[in-house]
């Protein structure tokens, strides 16, 4: 599988890009039964990936909080990577009809789970909030890796669970991805932020890249 990664790299040919591993259950009959389906297969994308422009990086984004609800772990658990992103794709099309780049969304019980593609942290009083996967939050990798950082920076880092009310008094407010690294907040729901980007974003972008440049020893 190594191999093949590699090999996609160099046919892709870009010094930058964005690689996505999709596997599947095979070849099979029609139908959801998987029991017919013997040999699981993987496909290799290589491509560029931008989620967000250069201006929203710096100015932030606006967001609005989706009256669609993120799937209960009893139904579908939100550790589980797949692409099953119906739900996600009802929220973002709620954004895109109010004219925002982003919908949070909440669990069954009201609390807040996370973005359409995307992991979400605030910040009050200097401390680091984010939701816990029990909440319905996917156990991002770049949400674990900025944890990490800001741990090491000293900064209180707490998985606490989230209401609508702790979005729009937050100090800060920025979302994570693999493919979006990190993006502030501005407002949501029209309720301005106090800060934009502000201090604790600034610093946890700043370690963020360079852990990956240490990781991978690209300047980016």
């Amino acid at each position: 599988m190594e191999d093949i990664i590699r090999e996609v790299i160099v046919a892709y040919g870009q010094p930058e890009g964005y690689i996505r591993l999709v596997v599947t259950r095979g070849e099979g009959a029609l139908g959801i039964n998987p029991v017919s389906c013997s040999k699981p297969e993987f496909i290799v994308i290589a491509d560029s990936l931008q989620m967000i422009s250069a201006q929203s990086r710096r100015e932030g984004i606006s967001a609005i909080i989706a009256s669609v609800r993120r799937l209960p772990p009893d139904t579908l658990d939100p550790r589980i990577k797949s692409l099953n992103y119906l739900n996600q794709i009802l929220a973002r099309i709620e954004a895109n009809r109010a004219g925002v780049e982003e919908a949070l969304m909440l669990n069954r019980q009201g609390m807040v789970a996370e973005g359409t593609a995307d992991n979400i942290f605030v910040v009050r009083d200097g401390e680091l909030h984010t939701p816990p996967v029990t909440d319905g939050a996917l156990q991002g990798i770049t949400r674990d890796i900025i944890m990490q950082l800001a741990r090491e920076a000293e900064l209180v880092v707490r998985e606490s669970s989230l209401t609508p009310y702790d979005l729009y008094t937050a100090d800060e407010c920025f979302l994570s991805g693999t493919g979006a690294e990190l993006i502030p907040v501005r407002d949501i729901d029209g309720r301005q932020l106090k800060q934009c980007p502000g201090p604790v974003y600034e610093k946890s972008l700043m370690a963020f890249r360079h852990y990956i440049v240490q990781q991978t020893g690209n300047n980016l």
